[in-house]
């Protein structure tokens, strides 16, 4: 069955929650993107909004896969950037050109916005050698230094 890449609209929360729980799954995070999920009010209007980009790889009713991203609108230019935020593709259907077809859409949402660049971020670790591998195909490499600044009292970690 050919697999469809569609853009999630305030229509579709039940497809962002699945798109959560493949994030969980496929990042062996299951806490974090299941255990306190947003009302479907917030998902609404998150995916209302203009910032908020996700996109959701459908074989039939299933989510096999998936990307968020954000728009960061600049001030010193109009135009924009796109963080892809999160990407993944189930296990059993990696490897098919579906995470290649999900940037190529989002390349396409980017350029209808204005956006001069989609940058992202992996983990240089061996868990995310594929990811690295990806990226390293699709685009420019730079190495940079990554801080978490908590917003808590004091705390270091978020």
């Amino acid at each position: 069955m050919p697999v469809e890449v569609r853009q999630l609209t305030a229509n579709d929360v039940g497809l962002m929650m699945a798109l959560s729980t493949s994030f969980g799954e496929a990042f062996n995070d299951m806490p974090t993107y299941t255990e306190k999920r947003p009302s479907a009010d917030y998902l609404k209007r998150l995916l209302r909004g203009d910032s908020f980009i996700a996109l959701a790889a459908l074989e039939g009713a299933d989510v096999v896969g998936g990307l968020a991203a954000y728009e960061l609108k600049k001030f010193e230019q109009e135009r924009s950037e796109i963080y892809l935020y999160d990407l993944a593709v189930s296990s059993e259907h990696r490897r098919k050109g579906i995470a290649t077809e999900l940037i190529e859409r989002l390349k396409v949402i980017a350029a209808d916005r204005g956006a001069y660049v989609i940058f992202v971020q992996a983990d240089t670790g061996v868990e995310d050698e594929p990811a690295v591998a990806l990226y390293t195909r699709l685009g420019l490499r730079e190495e940079v230094l990554h801080f978490d600044i908590s917003v808590g009292s004091g705390d270091k970690t978020a």
